[in-house]
C-alpha cells in the first residue's frame, strides 16, 4: 500500500512538472501576440492609417499656367526729385523755429528766423546806394542848367551823366543784394524770415534755435519732400534680375496693411551689384495713397514674361503646421501620406497655386482637418 501511494505522488509531481514546462514554452510564443505595440512598428513617419476611408473626401490638383513670379523685400524712400532744401542765403544766428521734423508745410509758410550781419551791410550799402544816388541826380541837374547857359561845355554834363547812371546802377544792385539775402527794402531790419520754398513734409532737419548759419556753406536746414509719390527701393539677386524689366509693373503690399495691394512701375534698376551680397537696387515708382511711410517694409512682387505649368487645389486642403504647408495624398487603400508643399498666390474663388510638391493630376484629402482632429489609427 505504501509502494502505491509514493507511485501515485511521483506522477502526480511528473505530470506537475510537465504542465509547468508547457505553460512556460506557451507564454513565450503567446507574448509577442498580444503586444499592442505590433501595428504601430508597421506604421511609416507621415502615413497615418484610417479605418474608413470614405469619410475622407479627395480632390484633383488641376493644370495652372502662369508666369514665374519674384517677392522680394523694399523700403519705402522719398523721390529724390521730389525733394526741395531750404537754405538761408545770409548767415547768422537762428532766433526762431516755426517747423519741426515731420510736419507738413504750405508754400510761403514761415519756417525760421535769422538774425543776419550780412543783411545789416546789404541795407548800409543800400542807403549809401540811395544817397549817392540823390547827389548825383542833383547834380547832373544843375549841370543841364549850367549847359543851357553855357556855362559848362558838353563834355563836362557828359561826365556829370555816366556818374549819374553809375548811381543808378548801384542802387539796383544794392536792392538785388537784399533780395538775394531775403530781406525787403522798404523794411530794413537785421532779422529775415526763411520761408518754405514748396508745400510737403520736412523730412530733414539740421537746425536748432540759436545756432548758426554759414548761408550756402552750411548743409541745408531742411528738406521737404513731396510725398504724394514715392520710390520702393528693392534689392534683387543677380539670378533674378531677368524677372524684372523697366517699366513693367509691379504690387506692392504693406505689412501694416495686408489687405491693400498697390501697383508700382519699375523705374530703374541699378548698374552696380553690391558686391557683398551680390544684389542690384531695383526701383519701384508708386503714387502714395497717405499709407505709405518713408522707412516702411513692403513686399514687392514682380511677374516675369515665362510661362510656367504649376498645380492649384482647394485651399481648404493645405494644413500650415509649424510654419509649413503640408497636404494629404492617398498612400494606400487604408492609409494616407502627409507631404510638405510651398504654396504660392491664392486663386479665384477659393483655390492656391502651389510651387512645388505636387503635379497636376495627384490627389490629396479635401479637409485635412478631419485627420487632426480624431481619425488617426
Amino acid at each position: 500500500m505504501k509502494a502505491s501511494f509514493f507511485l501515485q505522488a511521483g506522477a502526480a509531481t511528473v505530470l506537475a512538472a510537465l504542465l509547468a514546462g508547457c505553460n512556460r514554452r506557451a507564454g513565450a510564443t503567446s507574448a509577442p501576440d498580444v503586444s499592442p505595440a505590433a501595428e504601430v512598428e508597421r506604421e511609416e513617419p507621415g502615413l497615418i492609417l484610417v479605418e474608413r476611408p470614405e469619410r475622407f473626401p479627395i480632390v484633383t490638383a488641376t493644370r495652372h499656367v502662369t508666369a514665374a513670379d519674384l517677392n522680394v523685400t523694399g523700403v519705402v524712400s522719398a523721390d529724390v526729385t521730389r525733394n526741395v532744401p531750404v537754405v538761408s542765403i545770409a548767415s547768422g544766428r537762428i532766433l526762431e523755429i516755426y517747423t519741426r521734423l515731420g510736419d507738413a508745410v504750405k508754400k510761403g509758410q514761415i519756417l525760421m528766423k535769422v538774425q543776419s550781419i550780412d543783411i545789416a551791410d546789404a541795407f548800409a550799402d543800400y542807403k549809401s546806394a540811395v544817397a549817392d544816388e540823390k547827389l548825383a541826380n542833383a547834380q547832373l541837374a544843375r549841370s543841364k542848367l549850367l549847359f543851357e547857359k553855357g556855362a559848362i561845355a558838353r563834355k563836362e554834363l557828359e561826365v556829370v551823366q555816366q556818374e549819374e547812371e553809375k548811381a543808378d546802377v548801384a542802387v539796383e544792385t544794392a536792392i538785388e543784394r537784399l533780395q538775394v539775402l531775403g530781406a525787403n527794402k522798404d523794411h530794413p531790419t537785421p532779422i529775415v524770415e526763411i520761408t518754405a520754398p514748396a508745400s510737403g513734409i520736412v523730412t530733414e532737419q539740421q537746425v536748432t534755435t540759436a545756432s548758426g548759419t554759414q548761408g550756402l556753406a552750411s548743409p541745408s536746414a531742411f528738406v521737404i519732400s513731396d510725398l504724394s509719390r514715392v520710390w520702393i527701393l528693392c534689392d534683387v539677386y543677380e539670378n533674378d534680375l531677368p524677372l524684372v524689366r523697366v517699366g513693367e509693373s509691379a504690387e506692392i503690399r504693406l505689412n501694416a496693411y495686408p489687405n491693400m495691394v498697390l501697383k508700382g512701375r519699375v523705374g530703374n534698376i541699378g548698374s552696380i551689384l553690391d558686391p557683398a551680397i551680390r544684389t542690384a537696387k531695383v526701383r519701384v515708382e508708386i503714387d502714395n495713397p497717405g499709407q505709405l511711410r518713408l522707412g516702411m517694409f513692403v513686399r514687392a512682387t514682380f511677374h516675369g514674361q515665362q510661362q510656367e505649368l504649376r498645380s492649384a487645389i482647394p485651399a481648404s486642403a493645405i494644413l500650415h503646421l509649424h510654419d509649413r504647408d503640408w497636404v494629404y495624398v492617398p498612400a494606400g487603400p487604408r492609409s494616407f501620406r502627409r507631404v510638405e508643399v510651398q504654396s504660392g498666390r491664392m486663386l479665384p474663388p477659393d483655390r492656391q497655386e502651389i510651387l512645388s510638391g505636387l503635379r497636376p493630376g495627384d490627389r490629396v484629402i479635401a479637409n485635412p482637418l478631419l485627420l487632426q482632429t480624431g481619425s488617426e489609427r
